[in-house]
């Protein structure tokens, strides 16, 4: 999802929260609600499915201080962008001209990269028309031939699958030229695409410049990228990673794999899923998935009383020896 499609979606009313809601009221909020809507508390329910997926997009947002304040930026600008696809709203000031220019993105920026000395008139006029503003062609009337226009950097923010799986996306400028762009799987956070001839003109007949687009890609609540594979941590009871089980890992964009876990699996093992990763041109890789021993934070007497006597058939050792042994050398 790009981040145009902030404008269509109130992540606040998701979560049913007010605006300025802090922050450990929100995660205290999603918390309850992922219960709520978990898959594994609503099996065969896509009802719930979609839900959950909703309100942990909106929570990946909100709960980054910096997204949240993009996201309230966009909604509050979403009504008054002067360049927005479909005429919205009235007319805005500087930053909503080049806001505006993706489809009313205002976290889209423009910079002209060339010749120095030129005003904002002087952009506009390079971009949309060509010459004109008194500016002199450098081509034709003077030494070594058509210049080629001026290059235009942009950015844009997708959100994690998008990035990762790739997909085409169309992009609008200020006159309504739209602009297709093919995001390649496996972009990176901060990459650049080139998008050629799709910059400036050229003011005497040469060829065109170019659009350099930054991606910025949107943090995933589950996931995280590590080159091509996909990290993803998994809880299990202590009852699981002492005598073994078959779990659940979630996939990206997929249905669940099975696991298993061995008897003895303690936290911080990796479980490797073959594939499951990044898939590009270049290569696809893995997911990992990394066990984390859940510990009970409260327990029953029994449970307790049951768990003592557990202690007391174990051998006797002390599993930090070594590491103080090694903390010596």
């Amino acid at each position: 999802m790009a981040s145009q499609d902030w404008f269509d979606k109130d992540f606040y009313k998701t979560l049913g929260v007010s605006k300025d809601v802090s922050q450990a009221e929100l995660k205290k909020t999603y918390r309850k609600l992922a219960r709520k809507y978990h898959p594994d508390s609503n099996p065969g329910d896509a009802k719930a499915e979609d839900k959950f997926k909703e309100i942990s997009e909106a929570n990946s947002v909100l709960s980054d201080p910096e997204q949240r304040k993009e996201y309230d930026q966009v909604r509050a600008m979403g009504s008054g962008a002067r360049f927005t696809s479909g005429g919205r709203g009235q007319a805005g000031g500087f930053e909503d001209v080049f806001g505006g220019m993706f489809g009313g993105q205002q976290n889209v920026r423009y910079e002209s990269r060339g010749s120095s000395g030129h005003g904002f008139e002087d952009l506009l006029g390079g971009m949309f028309g060509g010459g004109g503003f008194g500016q002199p062609s450098g081509g034709y009337r003077g030494a070594g031939g058509p210049t080629r226009g001026r290059d235009v950097t942009a950015t844009t923010t997708l959100d994690f699958i998008t990035a990762t799986q790739g997909d085409t996306i169309t992009l609008q400028t200020a006159d309504g030229r739209p602009l297709t762009v093919k995001i390649p799987a496996g972009v990176a956070d901060q990459q650049k695409i080139r998008l050629r001839g799709k910059g400036e003109p050229s003011r005497d007949g040469g060829t065109p410049g170019d659009i350099v687009l930054t991606v910025t890609v949107r943090k995933h609540p589950v996931f995280e990228r590590d080159g091509l594979n996909l990290r993803v941590t998994v809880p299990v009871t202590f009852a699981e990673a002492v005598l073994g089980a078959t779990i659940e890992v979630p996939t990206l964009g997929g249905a669940p794999v099975k696991l298993k876990v061995a008897p003895g699996t303690p936290s911080g093992r990796i479980l490797r899923v073959k594939g499951r990763g990044v898939a590009t041109s270049k290569g696809t890789g893995d997911l990992l998935a990394e066990v984390q021993v859940a510990v009970p934070s409260h327990v029953s007497a029994e449970a307790k009383e049951a768990l003592e006597h557990f202690s007391t058939l174990l051998p006797p050792e002390n599993p930090r020896l070594e590491l103080i042994d090694r903390a010596r050398r």
